[in-house]
């Protein structure tokens, strides 16, 4: 009997670790910092929907993890103090909602994992490549920079006859200056000529950009999506209806606040995808192991309330192809 009680205590001491270590990974909370560029208010549907896809997988704030929210308002050279109090912190994962937000925090790491959601990876240095992104990088795109092209055609498409297209963008950014481009040559391939608007934070002078585009007489609008830009999106299509303006825009928060036509991804969709990818870091998989997702749908809201309100028939051609058509 008393060898029984010896073996039974030695076997409970010898499991006695292994219980421990298991509580121990079982009540392991871990820590993720959330660093945007723009204001917090503005990110609030992402923000959201990156909570939403991490609660799917089993993680809820306050209980296994903990989010260290910092964002720039903006203010763009308040980033890489930002980070650095990400990294003071410990935190074990940083996700990015912006080139601008994720190119300070590659500069001030090089351990520290970062999920970065980007327009163009590759073309600023996020990661190496798309199927191998290396380092301690990776990223959800909404590869945003190619989709200018497809823009103009619709404006081309509802405006017959446009000649020259206004294009409201933010220069500072290293995404939006690739999709200028791209928009440029698209624009020269079509035969349309491009007005540039540039508007630059804290307060951009978006009145401004619309008198100009008055005084030259752009036949259309287009907005090249970035935290500023999307930050102001209410005043934006107020200012595009006053002026009668048929605008395409790259987020659909200019949808909800009233605008003429959406073409591109579903922002909230892609960053509950960033939640996909700190699940998998958290587990152990590396960034550089996780290749860039891209987008597969894309989409084509039109908002036919607005364009009777500023005069502008859609042809049934272009209704045909919308996702969404908002009467």
């Amino acid at each position: 009997m008393r060898r029984k009680i010896i073996g039974f205590a030695l076997g409970a001491l010898l499991f006695a670790p292994c219980s421990v270590a298991e509580a121990q990974q079982t009540r392991k909370v871990h820590r993720i910092g959330f660093l945007s560029a723009g204001s917090e208010s503005s990110m609030s549907a992402r923000t959201q929907a990156f909570l939403q896809g991490l609660q799917t997988l089993g993680y809820v704030e306050g209980k296994n993890i903990l989010i260290e929210y910092r964002a720039a308002e903006g203010k763009n050279d308040r980033l890489p103090d930002l980070v650095a109090e990400l990294i003071q912190l410990k935190v074990d994962v940083i996700v990015a909602t912006s080139t601008l937000a994720a190119r300070p925090a590659k500069a001030a790491t090089k351990t520290i994992p970062i999920v970065a959601y980007s327009g163009d990876p590759v073309g600023t240095g996020l990661v190496a490549s798309l199927a191998r992104p290396g380092g301690n990088v990776t990223v959800v795109t909404n590869l945003s920079p190619d989709l200018s092209s497809k823009r103009l055609e619709l404006l081309k498409e509802i405006v017959p006859g446009v000649v020259r297209i206004a294009v409201l963008w933010d220069p500072e950014g290293p995404v939006p200056l690739l999709a200028f481009k791209e928009t440029q040559e698209a624009a020269r391939a079509m035969g349309l000529q491009i007005q540039s608007l540039e508007v630059r934070g804290p307060m951009p002078d978006i009145e401004g950009a619309f008198k100009a585009a008055s005084k030259s007489r752009a036949g259309a609008l287009l907005t090249i999506g970035n935290p500023l830009i999307n930050s102001h999106s209410a005043q934006i299509v107020d200012r595009a209806g006053k002026n009668r303006l048929p605008a395409i825009y790259a987020d659909l928060r200019f949808i909800e606040a009233g605008g003429l036509m959406f073409y591109g991804v579903d922002d909230k969709a892609l960053s509950s995808r960033l939640a996909y990818y700190v699940d998998r870091i958290l587990k152990g998989t590396k960034p550089a192991d996780l290749p860039v997702e891209q987008p597969t749908k894309f989409e084509f809201v039109i908002n036919l309330k607005t364009a009777k309100q500023i005069g502008v028939t859609i042809p049934q051609s272009v209704l045909y192809r919308a996702d969404k058509v908002i009467k």
